[in-house]
């Protein structure tokens, strides 16, 4: 009960310093790099549900990214709809793409599944270049920069830190909600074995496809905010495998499995790229070099993640405090 009451207060201590951010870094740099964090831990935080807890390595997930994007913005040019009503559409789109992708693939285990998800990626990436009746192809989708609250496009890239924020706290809720309920432990039983799972009544394929829907629709909803935020965007880089497997190294990087892993994964990732990608803009594929060199590190020492190794660590200084204290009792 006690750590229940300090984990909602870290959380409420957490809300409000992230709604301080936009009056604390005033830099355009900084602020962009803060509504990345958000957006990438949102769909860090979708991958976790299927991936973290339900053991299911998509490296897919680029997809729903880019479906949300397409749907809202190609929605926008051409029929002149509000992207606040082409989310709906775009989260819907996104799940019923989450459902045709998990029919047939959940039926297949551990890297058979990772490959059949890479490939329905580039089937995707590879319709959206030669639909260009559609898509624009490799010219991509161009959003004309006219700032309005319907359109979703704003001056200010305070709005979009609020937005980011909002959305990512909408994943955290529906990553509590998995956590602590009955989903989230059928989800971990599927995990660790699924033909246990099986034996012990849980349907696995129903709640693979619930962990699906949820992920693919929160994936969905972040791509909707990207388009309108990056303004363009195209398949080669939206629906790129490299964009997928940087959502799973987040989560990776964080703690897989855990409900703060991915955003601690993204605060490290993200402005790690960033930043090193403008520290070296002469020497071409450095920032990607030292980048990699970061990760191998991090996943070879430290192979669950920070988030646990920082637990640990807290335990363990909590631990000897309580030792020395009983000891200054005793003597």
């Amino acid at each position: 009960m006690m750590n229940k009451i300090l984990s909602q207060k870290f959380l409420l201590i957490g809300i409000i310093l992230a709604a301080l951010v936009p009056l604390i870094f005033d830099n355009r740099f900084y602020l962009n790099i803060f509504i990345l964090i958000l957006l990438f831990a949102t769909v860090a935080n979708a991958w976790n549900v299927l991936g973290g807890y339900g053991g299911q390595l998509s490296l897919g997930h680029a997809i729903f990214f880019g479906l949300g994007a397409y749907t809202s913005s190609l929605l926008f040019l051409k029929s002149g709809l509000s992207p606040w009503l082409g989310l709906l559409a775009a989260v819907l789109v996104s799940i019923i793409a989450g459902i045709v992708i998990g029919f047939p693939t959940f039926r297949l285990k551990g890297p058979y599944f990772t490959l059949a998800t890479i490939a329905f990626g580039e089937v995707i990436r590879h319709i959206a270049l030669f639909w260009r009746s559609l898509t624009n192809g490799s010219m991509g989708v161009n959003i004309p920069f006219e700032p309005s609250f319907t359109n979703m496009i704003f001056k200010e890239y305070e709005t979009y830190y609020w937005l980011a924020l909002i959305l990512f706290l909408i994943s955290l809720s529906f990553m509590y909600w998995v956590d602590r309920t009955k989903v989230g432990y059928y989800l971990r039983a599927i995990r660790e074995d699924q033909d246990s799972a099986q034996t012990l009544g849980i349907n696995t394929t129903k709640y693979k496809m619930i962990a699906m829907i949820l992920s693919a629709g929160l994936a969905g909803a972040a791509g909707v905010l990207y388009g309108q935020y990056m303004l363009y965007f195209e398949p080669e880089n939206i629906f790129n495998l490299n964009l997928s497997i940087e959502f799973v190294l987040i989560v990776i990087v964080g703690g897989i499995g855990t409900i703060y892993g991915p955003l601690l994964g993204a605060a490290i990732v993200i402005p790690l790229n960033e930043i090193l990608r403008s520290s070296f803009p002469m020497l071409n594929g450095m920032n990607f070099f030292i980048y990699g060199i970061v990760l191998i590190l991090i996943v070879a020492f430290l192979p669950n993640g920070l988030l646990p190794f920082l637990k640990d660590l807290l335990k363990g200084k909590l631990l000897n405090r309580k030792r020395v204290k009983s000891k200054i009792v005793e003597d």
